[in-house]
């Protein structure tokens, strides 16, 4: 039996200053704190150890139970492909009521030269080389701070019609921010993603980031490509590939050279939103109704 790879970095109901010690000696401790910016859900900071080195902490409450060892075990999957770079998972433990995760710091580079174009390569590989016969992924996890189910399922077109667009279409509907309309709409569309979008490569799902926007990716201190803030299950590689786009885009470099390292399939610019859909309802439940326009503009066009 595989052992769960989180049991590495879990420590169970200890102290920041035990887990320090535990990872870097005794007697090395925090010298200081520097909060970062590192998005609106979690508490983040760079912790100044005594020894010289430093660390990357996220906290947040308990009360968003297996927060953070989904993250980890995202970013785990990711660091064992042959992909970008993601930071090192150093240690996962509760102190109180807030939960922690402690990850590898990674100096802040910059863009230059061919990035875009390695970067695209690298994302490329990652798909090509880490493959599963089935969509979804070993756990749940969440997209921001909404759940995201990942049961598996060797069709890729009812996971994504399911466990994608009818859970988030419905989640908007029980909360107050969508209509009966909207859930229809979603289930047409639903019933009909084997005629509007390809299966996986070969039969077989991507290993994805899952959340691949502008900033879910940083430039390391020798401008390379890393991955943060993972959401991440095995899926067509095209949804990674359309959230680069939702919004803004990366450079055209990017595209051109995922291309080169492996072609998508034609038509994949007419499939883009269906793939976006997910995520535009996704932050309509998470940010509100500025969004409703955007999910109704896909579906009328789709359903």
């Amino acid at each position: 039996m595989n052992q769960d790879p989180l049991e590495s970095v879990r420590h169970s109901a200890v102290s920041l200053a035990r887990v320090i010690a535990l990872l870097r000696g005794d007697g090395v401790v925090v010298r200081s704190e520097e909060r970062s910016g590192g998005g609106s859900i979690n508490d983040t900071r760079i912790l100044n150890l005594s020894d010289g080195t430093r660390l990357f902490m996220k906290c947040n409450s308990t009360s968003h139970a297996g927060l953070f060892e989904e993250e980890a075990r995202g970013l785990m999957a990711l660091a064992r492909a042959e992909g970008p770079r993601v930071p090192r998972v150093e240690a996962l433990f509760t102190e109180g009521s807030r939960q922690f995760l402690l990850m590898e710091y990674i100096e802040k580079g910059r863009t230059g030269g061919d990035f875009f174009s390695r970067f695209g390569r690298a994302m490329a590989r990652l798909h090509r080389t880490n493959r599963n016969d089935r969509c979804g992924f070993e756990r749940d996890n969440h997209i921001g701070s909404t759940p995201q189910r990942n049961t598996w399922n060797a069709d890729w077109h009812v996971f994504f019609g399911e466990q994608r667009l009818l859970y988030q279409a419905e989640l908007a509907r029980r909360q107050g921010l969508a209509d009966d309309d909207l859930e229809r709409r979603t289930r047409t569309l639903a019933a009909k993603l084997p005629d509007l979008l390809p299966g996986p490569d070969g039969d077989r799902a991507s290993l994805l980031h899952g959340d691949l926007w502008g900033g879910n990716y940083m430039v390391d201190g020798e401008g390379e490509p890393v991955l943060i803030d993972p959401a991440t299950y095995y899926g067509h590689r095209e949804a990674d590939l359309a959230m680069t786009e939702l919004f803004g885009g990366f450079s055209p470099a990017f595209y051109r050279a995922y291309d080169q390292e492996w072609t998508l399939e034609p038509g994949y610019a007419d499939r883009r939103d269906i793939y976006n859909l997910y995520h535009l309802l996704n932050h309509l439940n998470l940010f509100g109704g500025g969004y409703l326009g955007s999910c109704r503009a896909i579906l009328r066009r789709f359903s």
